[in-house]
């Protein structure tokens, strides 16, 4: 399923990323009450760089596991 960046990430005010929901990429998980600035990578992605694109994810129990990015 394909969701907006803005459905799984928030930007806050001091310009760091936090998701929305438990995510896994990469084998990495995490969810809210992480934050994490520009030059942070999980899987080898930099979210920073695709706030405008979408996220091709599968829900398994809970938790959005980031496939691919559009």
């Amino acid at each position: 399923m394909r969701y907006r960046f803005d459905q799984i990430f928030t930007e806050n005010s001091a310009g760091t990323l936090s998701p929305i929901r438990q995510i896994r990429v990469g084998g990495v998980s995490f969810g809210p009450g992480v934050s994490f600035g520009p030059d942070a990578t999980f899987g080898g992605v930099n979210f920073h760089k695709y706030k405008d694109h979408e996220l091709e994810v599968d829900d398994e129990g809970g938790t959005l596991v980031i496939k691919a990015i559009y």
